[in-house]
């Protein structure tokens, strides 16, 4: 993405997610935020006020410049940098957006082939459109804690904002997109990425089951994922991940393992999925009977899929992970930052985490003087050329 400008005004999560891939695949990435900042500066732990730990980590490698876009002098600044961007990215309701004069209309004014991007919580289409939203209410809203209560008996949040996460790589999809046709065909466009309807589509990949057909043939849930029994599996000393799940792995772990399962009532996968809380229970009474690293070695050595239990923090210090080079140390004023680095591998075009976060209106200075700079050049070839 060298070459591509983004002017960022997403906060939280959600769009920062979006962004901050932009910025680690080479955009130059402008943030910008209102006097108080992001609120995601000091929701969590950093080394100083206003830099906590997930503001720093979904904002790496951006520039950042401080307005008020109640004065109009920051929002004439803020046209200004809309001139010379590629992409406009906001989080705002689309009332407020409107409101400061930053709408699609507007902006395109500013910018034709500009791709503007609207992430927001519902669907301006729907009778919900200017609707607050975050990670709990839209998890709410599409079913998580309905189908973790199928699983434990009592509705949940999952242990992640997986809301905001989802809907930001829907949002940098969507902008991707969107440059395409534009790389093509020179003509810019407006997109709209809502957290309900993103999280929607994700949960009924498997929820929907038999519900979709007319008439329906079963409940919108995956019996499968909702099933108590479904955990990592108790061994003498701790648990471990295992799926003993089609016919391949069942059959050598019968046979490895549990002979006495060799019956005509658990020989196929469809027989097994049909009475999938059964099965659970007996693999979870055969776990209990030897330690984890006794099953790692033995399901390993099956080719059974199977993992240790691990914490959050063991991630920092994972074999895989360092294999590859996977987490970037980067120095900052604040000291140096660990980031868990780029996911994906590009052959040709490797991304990295190309700086720091910036401290709440770090760049103004900067950018400002540039945006002088080039209103000086763009007067220079209009005197040259008359």
């Amino acid at each position: 993405m060298a070459g591509i400008r983004v002017i960022d005004l997403t906060s939280v999560v959600f769009g920062p997610y979006a962004t901050q891939i932009m910025a680690d695949m080479g955009a130059e990435v402008i943030k910008v935020e209102p006097p108080a900042g992001d609120n995601t500066r000091w929701i969590t732990e950093g080394p100083v006020p206003g830099m906590g730990g997930i503001y720093v980590n979904v904002n790496r490698g951006k520039r950042g410049v401080m307005l008020d876009l109640r004065q109009e002098q920051d929002k004439q600044t803020l046209q200004k940098l809309i001139a010379t961007a590629d992409v406009f990215i906001h989080s705002m309701r689309g009332s407020a957006i409107r409101k400061l004069g930053f709408d699609y209309e507007s902006v395109r004014a500013l910018r034709p082939d500009i791709v503007y991007t609207n992430c927001y919580g519902y669907s301006r289409r729907g009778p919900e459109g200017d609707k607050p939203a975050y990670d709990d209410t839209i998890q709410a809203e599409c079913g998580i804690p309905y189908v973790q209560g199928l699983m434990n008996g009592e509705p949940g949040y999952v242990a992640t904002i997986m809301a905001d996460k989802v809907a930001g790589l829907h949002a940098l999809y969507a902008t991707m997109m969107a440059l395409f046709h534009r790389e093509r065909t020179g003509e810019g466009q407006e997109v709209e990425v809502t957290m309900f309807e993103a999280m929607s589509s994700f949960m009924l990949v498997e929820h929907a089951n038999g519900a979709m057909f007319s008439p329906p043939t079963t409940p919108a849930h995956y019996h499968r994922a909702v099933e108590k029994n479904r955990r990592p599996y108790k061994t003498r000393d701790g648990y471990v991940a295992a799926l003993v799940y089609n016919d391949k792995h069942w059959n050598a772990f019968m046979e490895a393992i549990q002979p006495e399962w060799a019956s005509d009532e658990f020989s196929t996968l469809e027989k097994r999925a049909k009475q999938i809380g059964r099965v659970y229970g007996l693999l979870g009474e055969t776990f209990l009977t030897r330690t984890t690293q006794e099953w790692l070695d033995t399901l390993q050595a099956l080719h059974i899929p199977c993992a240790p239990l691990r914490s959050t923090d063991d991630l920092f210090d994972n074999d895989q992970l360092n294999a590859i080079g996977f987490f970037e140390d980067v120095e900052t004023a604040q000291g140096p930052v660990r980031f868990p680095g780029v996911p994906t591998w590009f052959s040709a075009t490797p991304g990295k985490v190309h700086g720091p976060a910036p401290m709440l209106g770090e760049d103004n200075a900067e950018v400002l003087a540039e945006l002088e700079e080039n209103a000086e050049a763009i007067a220079e070839d209009a005197h040259a050329s008359k």
